[in-house]
């Protein structure tokens, strides 16, 4: 029975993946544009099965939802932060232009601005008005139970974006659609060894605390050089809570107090970004005199690294709309939907970011 339930869940990822041009493990690759070079400036994402980790896969019939037209529908869209991040402008346009693309009746689109009660609250309020899916993009992995009851009530699906929710699968939401965070940490830390050669004293700017990507990100980065560098020495560990004014701030306390650090891992672009600020104007070299990864892939971390100001940046693709909406539609239409589906994501350095710098948000 095992076998027989990867298998069906194989074949939605890879009905997915050929829906919303992703690359999916298993699936071969002439399904996608995507794999024969296809852009993610292009709203294209890449995605493979986390494995033993992607779970049961859940249907419409499992979940208990009715049957529903997409073009027909009330949709909506929650998301958590505010859009003074490229990050989080290029995901909500994402989800605004595929439901465009596809005609759908209408699309509600609310912004929690990082606060968790306003998410609770707008998404209440978007079942309010009829919406009979939602797309959520967590502020953190818990707390929003009282909005999942309150779609679960009205048997309202809820799809996750770009943070896990510590909840139950096909029973709270139907599933997550994102990036695999640890994996970014450890990226990360290849490209740090990389940049400083095995040697020197790093500092982490922290995201938010209370969501899945900080405790990833840090846990994946923090393995990998205790595990390949030994020679680099984590100095400092302190959240710049995904801003770049935070960012800014920590770094020139830490420039106060740990004056020997020679690298910053941020674990988003816009508070390397911050930090790049600060290292200037205390007369520091960033990316020479202290070598800077971040994650995100945005445009000005991207130009970051042509201009010599920054070493590496993992990718964390914000381009969920065609992903998202692909998902809703193999959901409707009876298939069975991993647990997880996982993209993949680029990496720019020195030795591509100038050529791929169209590809960043």
């Amino acid at each position: 029975m095992m076998i027989q339930r990867r298998s069906r869940t194989a074949t939605a990822a890879c009905l997915i993946a050929a829906t919303a041009m992703l690359t999916v493990a298993g699936c071969a690759k002439s399904e996608t544009p995507a794999a024969a070079g296809g852009d993610s400036s292009q709203g294209a994402q890449e995605a493979k099965e986390p494995g033993s980790s992607s779970g049961p896969g859940c249907s419409l019939k499992t979940y208990g939802a009715p049957e529903l037209d997409l073009k027909n529908a009330v949709v909506g869209f929650s998301q958590s932060e505010k859009e003074a991040n490229p990050f989080r402008i290029a995901e909500t346009q994402s989800i605004k232009d595929e439901a465009k693309k596809l005609g759908v009746k209408k699309l509600l689109t609310t912004n929690a601005q990082s606060q968790l009660s306003k998410q609770i609250s707008d998404i209440q309020d978007m079942l309010s008005q009829g919406a009979q899916f939602l797309i959520v993009a967590p502020l953190n992995s818990d707390g929003l139970e009282p909005a999942l009851k309150a779609a679960a009530a009205k048997k309202v699906p809820v799809l996750t974006i770009d943070r896990k929710l510590n909840s139950t699968a096909c029973q709270d939401y139907v599933a997550f659609l994102g990036s695999d965070f640890v994996e970014q940490g450890k990226r990360a830390a290849d490209a740090m060894i990389k940049a400083t050669g095995g040697k020197g004293k790093v500092a982490i700017l922290l995201g938010a605390s209370g969501n899945n990507v900080t405790t990833d990100r840090t846990k994946g980065f923090v393995d990998r050089i205790e595990a390949e560098a030994p020679g680099i020495e984590i100095v400092a560990q302190q959240t710049g809570e995904f801003a770049r004014d935070k960012g800014q701030q920590v770094m020139e306390q830490l420039i106060q107090s740990k004056p020997d650090i020679t690298a910053v891992y941020a674990e988003n672009d816009e508070m390397g970004l911050g930090a790049v600020t600060a290292l200037k104007a205390a007369g520091r070299k960033p990316g020479k005199d202290v070598k800077i990864v971040s994650v995100d892939g945005t445009r000005n971390a991207v130009q970051a690294v042509v201009d010599g100001e920054y070493n590496a940046v993992i990718e964390s693709n914000p381009r969920f709309g065609p992903l998202a909406f692909a998902t809703a539609q193999k959901f409707y239409s009876g298939e069975e939907i991993p647990e997880n589906v996982i993209i993949e994501d680029r990496q720019y350095d020195e030795a591509n970011a100038a050529s791929s710098l169209g590809g960043a948000y």
